[in-house]
């Protein structure tokens, strides 16, 4: 759970994680946090809880790479502190690892018919763009790349190098697990996503280093083959 700033949600977000009984442990990268997150972490009693903290904010890709390294459970999955995905979602996005189907498994916004807060047109139309331009360089159909929820196999993830720091981490890592040759899966999830006004982070230059990054890594990857 990779955390900047969210000390009014991380508690209630983390108690929602940690009622999952499928939860062995519960690693929380404080990437700096200036609003007191810090001091909200210091409240857990809860011993599958792991906090590490960044001297320096970072971003959510340099976050997620402190808290792999870290990961000792056989699945390793992502997990917002922000409220916006719901964890009893995660025991869906297992059954194809269970079932030794797949290596990786993405919780798609825009599958089945899972109740999603209504929120921005030019938000969803370019989460489609850049999902459709991730998927013409690594030949995959997902619906769904820029997704927070996914779930790995430890040693998959484990053994990629994740370069990007800030939020390029989602298009890098498709990238990544796509030209390794894992078996990725997609299942639905619910959203309830947030307003700027309730603190959403992600904005219009994320995107334009999104593409960036499905350009880079793409061609990068492919240059090595």
């Amino acid at each position: 759970m990779p955390v900047y700033n969210e000390a009014a949600t991380v508690h209630a977000s983390a108690e929602r994680v940690l009622r999952q009984s499928f939860v062995h442990e519960l690693i929380i990268v404080n990437d700096a946090s200036t609003d007191g997150t810090a001091d909200v972490l210091d409240t857990f009693t809860d011993e599958r809880v792991r906090v590490l903290h960044h001297d320096v904010n970072q971003g959510k890709g340099a976050a997620l790479r402190t808290g792999f390294a870290a990961a000792t459970g056989v699945y390793v999955g992502v997990q917002d502190a922000d409220l916006e995905y719901n964890p009893a979602d995660l025991a869906r996005l297992l059954v194809p690892l269970d079932e030794g189907l797949a290596d990786v498994v993405f919780g798609s916004r825009f599958l089945a018919g899972d109740a999603h807060r209504v929120l921005y047109f030019w938000h969803s139309l370019g989460n489609k763009f850049l999902t459709l331009i991730s998927n013409a360089t690594t030949n995959l159909n997902l619906t769904d790349m820029e997704t927070c929820y996914k779930v790995f196999r430890r040693e998959l993830i484990q053994s990629i190098t994740i370069e990007e720091n800030r939020f390029g981490f989602e298009p890098e890592i498709t990238v990544k697990v796509a030209r390794s040759g894992a078996r990725i899966y997609e299942v639905g999830v619910s959203y309830a996503g947030r307003s700027y006004e309730d603190g959403k982070k992600i904005g219009w230059k994320d995107g334009f280093s999104a593409v960036r990054c499905i350009v880079k890594y793409g061609w990068k990857v492919k240059r090595k083959r």
